[in-house]
């Protein structure tokens, strides 16, 4: 005989909500410095405004599928964090194009993969 036990509906803890609250601000840091390297890379008018605007969709589209709270493709765990690392090492190297003191950079980058990795685990369980 089988039975079906349905899970009461549980709030997230305050830690986790303030996890993805961090994971957010990273991912929006990051399409903004891509956002922003893209029309600051190349001349303007003509190439640094649609090199600015194509990365700027490009970023959020990859982000609204794969990403998002509610992504559009649905992929495991280790696709979504493959999409997010491609995201912050962009964001990275659009830093470093700036002039940002590597350190800076590179603790932007790890600080935000780590909280990418506990927030996914997290959501998994």
């Amino acid at each position: 005989m089988t039975s079906t036990t349905e899970r009461p509906h549980v709030q997230p803890a305050r830690s986790t909500i303030l996890l993805q609250l961090a994971r957010g601000i990273f991912h929006f840091v990051a399409i903004v410095s891509v956002t922003v390297w893209g029309f600051l890379a190349w001349p303007l008018p003509f190439p640094g405004v649609l090199t600015g605007i194509g990365f700027l969709v490009l970023s959020v589209l990859i982000w609204a599928l794969f990403l998002s709270p509610r992504p559009v493709l649905r992929t495991d765990r280790f696709g979504q964090a493959l999409v997010e690392l491609l995201l912050l090492a962009a964001a990275v190297a659009a830093l470093l194009d700036f002039g940002v003191f590597w350190v800076w950079a590179a603790l932007f980058g790890v600080v935000a993969a780590v909280v990418g990795y506990i927030v996914s685990t997290r959501t998994a369980e």
